[in-house]
């Protein structure tokens, strides 16, 4: 996760944007638990009750289950939950946009596609190690 926090909206928000990324990329899985509100808000330098605020919002979207004792962990299906919202939203909110653009610049499929695979080459050859999340990934109880 992104240490650093913009002013656009709350932290709690941008807290719950990280993890939903970090489902979506596969870095955290079906039954991985969340890193403790705690280490989160010492990590992050950060008000525990934020985090917690955060972690509610993923509880209550039905992406996170809290465990008694044991801490949070991601529900399953919860990536695939996450999928069909995000692409509700991509297609009415960005691909209009992004659509116009296109025309406007003339651009043809075979464009997009050519310059998306060299993209990716690209990073291919550049991609740094990933760990899977930013503390050890345990909860520390």
């Amino acid at each position: 996760m992104d240490r650093e926090w913009n002013d656009s909206q709350p932290i709690y928000r941008q807290l719950r944007d990280r993890v939903v990324a970090m489902i979506l990329d596969g870095v955290l899985k079906e039954g991985d638990p969340l890193p403790s509100v705690r280490n989160v808000a010492a990590e992050y330098r950060v008000n525990p009750l934020t985090v917690l605020k955060g972690y509610q919002e993923l509880v209550d979207e039905g992406l996170v289950e809290s465990r008694r004792g044991l801490g949070m962990f991601i529900n399953a299906g919860a990536r695939k939950l996450l999928l069909e919202g995000e692409r509700q939203k991509f297609l009415s909110e960005e691909w209009p946009r992004i659509s116009a653009t296109i025309q406007r610049l003339g651009l043809q499929a075979e464009e997009l596609l050519d310059g998306s695979h060299q993209k990716q080459a690209h990073s291919a050859k550049h991609k740094p190690n990933e760990s899977k999340t930013p503390e050890s990934g345990k909860e520390d109880r």
